[in-house]
């Protein structure tokens, strides 16, 4: 860029800033610690100076803006600890207090397809006693309030809100049948309730939902959702790791791209699938 227009381009940003901070040129100068006199000749018109590094990093840090940004160097007006913070939260993951979150980014990305690859079955599949099993002695979390979170996201999906694509490990539907691994000690009505739910109820709902299954042999993945191009969201069990980088999102969107391609069970078969395992 030209130093005209540069210089031109820092003293159009300066004003704008100074403008939303509802400061004027007395209470800048003040803040950043230099003469208003300073001040004014970098901000008249026409001239062509721009200010050094020392004063540009004062006027940035009074105004909570980026430096470059100032500068025209950049077109993003947040300090890149700001960006830093607003690119990656972290969310305790309470059942009293993150379902509504999770509700929230549900909505919030409504209209957009959500990609889900769940820790176990998605709770959106289970049944009512399947989850009173699973949430009994799950620490911080009732079955009733898991239940009712659960009903809130069907209701919302079947409401028509978004698409919802799920990929899940084959062997976790393969263990439910036979009550291994993590279904140990899961009464056998209880399973074969679920498989016919399950099957039942993504034949029901596809398109809008479509469940995969993968080989966890050759791919893996952690606890994901990604909210459209808004939002990704990984869980590591007592909290919730969420992102809202564009880059971020979409990295993991392609990475669950990446798992739907390479499946073993398509949507469109599942419910075969599972009314084909044997319940033990």
């Amino acid at each position: 860029m030209d130093k005209r227009d540069r210089a031109a381009g820092f003293r159009q940003r300066l004003t704008s800033a100074m403008a939303d901070a509802g400061l004027n040129r007395s209470a800048l100068a003040r803040e950043a610690g230099v003469d208003r006199s300073t001040l004014s000749q970098l901000l008249a018109e026409g001239d062509t100076r721009l200010p050094n590094a020392q004063l540009v990093a004062e006027c940035a840090t009074a105004l909570g803006v980026s430096a470059d940004w100032l500068l025209c160097l950049s077109e993003r007006r947040e300090r890149p600890g700001d960006l830093l913070a607003a690119s990656m939260r972290v969310a305790e993951a309470r059942r009293a207090s993150v379902d509504d979150q999770i509700l929230d980014w549900h909505r919030e990305a409504r209209g957009y397809k959500i990609r889900h690859v769940p820790a176990t079955l998605p709770d959106i599949l289970k049944t009512e006693a399947m989850l009173r099993w699973e949430y009994a002695a799950f620490l911080g979390r009732t079955p009733d309030q898991a239940i009712g979170a659960t009903m809130d996201r069907l209701d919302w999906l079947r409401s028509g809100g978004s698409d919802y694509e799920i990929a899940v490990p084959r062997h976790e539907l393969e263990a439910l049948a036979a009550g291994e691994g993590y279904y140990r000690g899961l009464p056998r009505a209880i399973r074969a309730e679920q498989c016919a739910v399950l099957s039942r109820r993504t034949a029901e709902l596809y398109p809008s939902l479509r469940l995969h299954a993968f080989d966890a042999r050759r791919l893996f993945s952690a606890p994901v959702t990604v909210f459209g191009p808004l939002l990704a969201v990984i869980y590591v069990g007592k909290h919730y790791l969420s992102f809202r980088s564009e880059e971020r999102v979409r990295t993991l969107t392609e990475h669950f791209d990446w798992l739907v391609r390479e499946c073993e069970v398509d949507a469109r078969d599942l419910p075969r699938f599972v009314e084909g395992l044997a319940v033990t």
